[in-house]
C-alpha cells in the first residue's frame, strides 16, 4: 500500500477553537480521521504530522524522501509566508506535494498573499474549509497515478 503523508503547521492543532469565522468548526482530529479514511479507499495509507516547530516539519520531511512516501499534502499554516527552510527541504526530497489552505489567502491581509510553496506545489487547493485537505488528497493521488 503506497504511503502520503499530511503535514500541518503552527497552530492548526487548534482549529475548531481558534477563529472559527475563518477556519471553520471541524477539528484536526476530524479533518485527518476523515482523509485517513478517504486513503484507505484509495488505496493508500495515511500518515500526519501537526507541528508549531519547523524543525520538526523539517525533519519528517526529510524522513519522506526515504521511507518510501510518494507524496504529501501540506497545510505550511504561517510558515506559508516565511520558510525557505521548508520550501528548501522540499525541493530537497523532490516529493509531489499539494499546498493546501483552509482560508482563502489572497482575500486575506496583504502579507498572507505571499506563498512560499506555490510555485513548487503541483498544486494548491484554498477557500474550501476542511474539504481542501480531502480534494487535495484526491488531486495529489490523481497526480501519482498520472
Amino acid at each position: 500500500m503506497a504511503k502520503l503523508l499530511i503535514l500541518n503547521g503552527p497552530n492548526l492543532n487548534l482549529l475548531g477553537q481558534r477563529e472559527q469565522q475563518i477556519y471553520g468548526t471541524k477539528s484536526l482530529h476530524d479533518i485527518i480521521v476523515e482523509c485517513q479514511q478517504f486513503g484507505v479507499t484509495c488505496g493508500f495509507e495515511l500518515d500526519h504530522l501537526q507541528a508549531n516547530a519547523e524543525h520538526q516539519l523539517i525533519e519528517r520531511i526529510h524522513a519522506a524522501g526515504v521511507d518510501a512516501t510518494s507524496g504529501l499534502v501540506f497545510n505550511p499554516a504561517a510558515f506559508t509566508h516565511t520558510s525557505v527552510a521548508l520550501r528548501d527541504a522540499l525541493l530537497a526530497v523532490k516529493l509531489p506535494f499539494v499546498e493546501v489552505h483552509l482560508s482563502q489567502p489572497q482575500t486575506r491581509e496583504p502579507f498572507r498573499q505571499v506563498s512560499y510553496f506555490s510555485d513548487i506545489a503541483i498544486g494548491t487547493i484554498a477557500g474550501f474549509g476542511p474539504d481542501g485537505y480531502v480534494l487535495s488528497l484526491q488531486a495529489l493521488i490523481n497526480h501519482l497515478d498520472e
